[in-house]
């Protein structure tokens, strides 16, 4: 039984071939294509709108050199968001669950954050590693731990993201199936179970936009 619930974040695969790169391809078909036009639909338009706003907040605390990373984040942004999305519907499969590629987008982009940091202001990156004004006793505990809370940071990003989504997905999952069980026998614990489910589901929407989000800005904040 405990076994069956965490099915759902196996990666699905077909005559033995996974088919995890499909689903994460399949976001960029909801993405607005290339178009002569000056006015196009509304829901293009909508979406140039939201991409034009989520840009303009995750560049806003950055001078104009890390303007040059606004299309990676930006994409990563709306692609986690639409995988994410579309993992709530029902029998699809959320890759954003996987630990080892949250890693694998989470280490990347770290690692480039602090090897540009290292690169144009090696003065200021290695100070944070000591702040102004340490005692001299304590200066090698607090070089070892900030260089430890440097280092775990893509395994934080990954983690969070991996813990939320998976978190959110095992809750679902446990309510509705309390919810079909207890139908037949006690119908109204069933119909508040039911509105429980309903405003969870509301709740983990939020959680699939936000988490997203975070994931992105606090990679914008490391950078600045």
């Amino acid at each position: 039984m405990n076994l069956s619930f965490f099915d759902q974040f196996s990666s699905p695969s077909l005559l033995g071939i996974p088919l995890i790169l499909i689903s994460m391809l399949f976001p960029a078909l909801l993405l607005p294509s290339l178009d002569n036009r000056w006015i196009t639909n509304r829901l293009s338009t909508l979406q140039l709108w939201f991409i034009n706003l989520v840009t303009k907040q995750l560049m806003m605390p950055l001078d104009k050199k890390g303007h040059k990373w606004a299309l990676i984040l930006t994409s990563l942004m709306i692609f986690l968001l639409l995988i994410n999305l579309l993992g709530l519907l029902p029998y699809t499969f959320t890759p954003t669950t996987q630990l080892s590629m949250n890693l694998a987008l989470a280490f990347p982009l770290w690692l480039a954050t602090l090897l540009t940091g290292l690169r144009n202001q090696p003065s200021a990156s290695l100070g944070h590693l000591l702040p102004e004004g340490t005692p001299t006793p304590l200066i090698p505990a607090l070089i070892l731990i900030e260089t430890t809370s440097l280092l775990i940071r893509p395994l934080a990003l990954g983690v969070r993201l991996t813990a939320n989504l998976t978190a959110g997905h095992l809750l679902i999952q446990l309510i509705s199936t309390a919810t079909t069980a207890l139908f037949s026998t006690m119908p109204m614990i069933s119909l508040l179970t039911f509105l429980v489910l309903f405003l969870l589901t509301i709740l983990e929407v939020a959680v699939a936009m936000i988490q997203a989000y975070v994931f992105v800005l606090l990679l914008s904040l490391y950078l600045q």
